[in-house]
């Protein structure tokens, strides 16, 4: 008789017998296909993959002076896998850190949520640019530190304490900078501001490696296969700007104790000759061990000096407006050169008032340029935003509004520098929605025209709509770089944007603005010899006014237009007109003259009061 019982067990321990056969080759697919802990593990015992770190290009200013160059610097790394066993005290001794320093770092390394990308195998930043000092006592003892290397690096310096905003700096990666891009692991740097990011790729270069080969003990013994699989790295790329050192300096300068901005272009090119943000700071404090710490107390200083300005600040234009609004008035036919508007005392229709200083009544085209007639541009604005030209208001504003978009306002012009702001020109949706379907017309919004209101624009909008005028209707983007080594610049940078308005207005304005500086509101910004075309602003605001400038010099073939902008500084003949001068004369002629430089010393002796302290 057959024992069932029997021969169902047979069957039960061969089906557990082919069971524990696969589980055992499903773990060897993963282990030794699947994974690569193993060959990691064989190829750190066989290999050592040392990374050759290329130099940074170096950043020159346009008479090709030096401003930012490399120097030698080394980091300590550890291979987990391979440090057991070594003397802790006499390696923290060495390097000049305590123990508990040296467990917190180890620490960190091995913590997957500050370091995703660990592995025991590879090595791990453990300390970042030593001094030459600890440099020197660890070489002498590296062969008793098993598993810690020194890794040559660069760091930036500087050729000088300007232009902080416009050169940026160098940190190190984090995690989203690592998932972005392959080419960095922990302990990279990138660009962090500046033309240090805008521009990492050019100036980053490419990594090289160095495959050495270890015996059974993991001591170094040479070059694998005498280094034909080695990879030299390749220096990045060195940039020249478009930025005039000495010019950027005596912007600083002039904008000691104030918070403001100046902005300088060459108009034939688009090539930012100078871009000044004060409150600044020493692009020094951003690098080195202490780096961290200085940009925290940078960053928490209230008077903001990590804040680009100049590119991020959005400010009522004021009267530097009026010359859009005349260009835009004259093309649309609402005016010609000859048309008069009156003036008592300001702009007085329909029981409002918008003021204006005293002057001849009525003014036409030239002499409202010239003496700032905010009454002239009211009504001109009046006048185009109704329906006596076009079928609504709303037709009207939207033709107002492509021309204010044709000059560069509203949107991003494109600078290579990162967080430049768009302004802010507003639509007939905003005005609907701010007003009501069909409740606004020209005079609810009639503080437009003179560059209030809710237009609002940045330092370098200003810069360049004086760029536009200069070049007569056309301006190439802005840009801080004049040429990267080894490639074009990008074609973006060299095409002309025309705007809506036919030259021979441009050229009616620039007589406006002539007319200003040889006897109007920018009389205080002439230079001998030197024809200068200016157009005052003074922007209102809670407490006191900001001071404006906005010109370009000399009238026919302008080398140079510049805006100024100080926040809080009164009258636009106050501090903008006379430091505009200044930057244009020291461009045009080198240097200042004896009694400008006396000028330039009182300026940056002055100091606005802002409230919560004197900058």
């Amino acid at each position: 008789m057959r024992n069932f019982d029997l021969e169902k067990r047979k069957y039960t321990i061969g089906l557990m017998a082919v069971i524990i056969v696969l589980v055992y080759i499903v773990r060897l697919l993963s282990l030794q296909v699947f994974s690569d802990d193993y060959k990691a593990s064989a190829d750190s015992n066989a290999f050592f993959r040392k990374i050759q770190y290329p130099a940074r290009g170096l950043i020159y200013d346009r008479d090709s002076t030096l401003m930012v160059y490399n120097e030698s610097a080394y980091n300590i790394v550890v291979v987990m896998d391979e440090q057991q066993g070594i003397d802790t005290l006499d390696f923290c001794q060495t390097i000049g850190i305590s123990k508990e320093d040296y467990i917190r770092r180890m620490e960190k390394i091995k913590d997957r949520n500050l370091n995703p990308g660990y592995s025991r195998y590879t090595p791990q930043l453990f300390y970042a640019q030593i001094t030459p000092e600890q440099f020197a006592v660890f070489q002498e003892k590296l062969y008793k530190f098993r598993g810690f290397y020194p890794e040559l690096r660069t760091v930036r310096r500087y050729s000088t304490t300007v232009g902080a905003h416009v050169l940026g700096d160098v940190g190190e990666v984090n995690q989203a900078d690592i998932d972005s891009d392959a080419y960095y692991r922990q302990g990279d740097f990138i660009g962090k501001l500046g033309i240090e990011s805008s521009y990492e790729k050019d100036l980053r270069g490419k990594k090289g490696v160095q495959i050495l080969l270890r015996d059974v003990k993991g001591r170094i013994k040479g070059a694998y296969l005498g280094g034909r699989f080695d990879e030299d790295a390749v220096p990045g790329s060195n940039l020249y700007l478009g930025i005039d050192q000495d010019l950027q300096a005596l912007g600083e300068r002039l904008l000691h104790g104030k918070i403001g901005t100046i902005v300088a272009i060459e108009p034939s090119t688009g090539e930012v000759l100078c871009l000044v943000s004060s409150p600044s700071y020493d692009p020094h404090q951003l690098i080195g061990p202490d780096r961290g710490k200085n940009y925290l107390h940078l960053a928490a200083d209230p008077y903001k000096p990590l804040y680009n300005r100049a590119i991020m600040g959005q400010y009522p234009p004021g009267s530097t407006f009026k010359t859009s609004q005349a260009l835009t008035f004259l093309q649309e036919g609402i005016i010609t050169p000859q048309t008069a508007y009156p003036c008592h005392r300001g702009y007085i229709n329909a029981g409002l008032r918008v003021g204006c200083h005293g002057h001849g009544s009525p003014a036409q085209l030239k002499f409202a340029i010239q003496t700032s007639c905010n009454a002239y541009f009211c009504w001109g604005f009046f006048h185009m935003i109704s329906k006596r030209h076009y079928k609504s208001y709303e037709e009207a504003f939207t033709t107002w509004k492509d021309y204010m978009v044709s000059m560069g306002f509203g949107y991003r012009l494109g600078i290579d520098l990162p967080g430049e702001k768009r302004g802010f020109i507003p639509n007939v949706e905003y005005y609907n929605k701010w007003y009501g379907e069909g409740g606004w017309t020209g005079q609810t919004i009639i503080s437009d025209a003179i560059g209030q209101g809710e237009v609002l624009l940045t330092p370098l909008q200003i810069a360049n709509l004086g760029a536009t005028i200069a070049n007569r209707g056309y301006y190439y983007t802005p840009h801080v770089v004049r040429s990267v080594e080894g490639r074009k610049l990008d074609s973006t940078y060299t095409k002309r944007h025309y705007t809506k308005v036919d030259k021979h207005y441009y050229d009616l304005v620039a007589e406006g603005m002539r007319a200003a500086v040889l006897g109007g509101t920018c009389r205080s910004g002439a230079i001998p010899g030197i024809e200068v075309c200016g157009k005052t602003g003074t922007a209102q605001n809670h407490g006191r006014d900001h001071s404006i400038f906005m010109g370009f010099a000399p009238m026919n073939e302008p080398k140079i237009a510049v805006s100024v902008y100080v926040e809080n500084g009164g009258f636009g003949a106050t501090y903008g007109v006379p430091i505009g001068s200044l930057i244009m004369e020291q461009y045009i002629n080198g240097k200042l003259s004896p009694s400008s430089e006396a000028k330039a010393a009182s300026f940056a002796a002055r100091t606005i009061n802002y409230g919560t302290g004197t900058r």
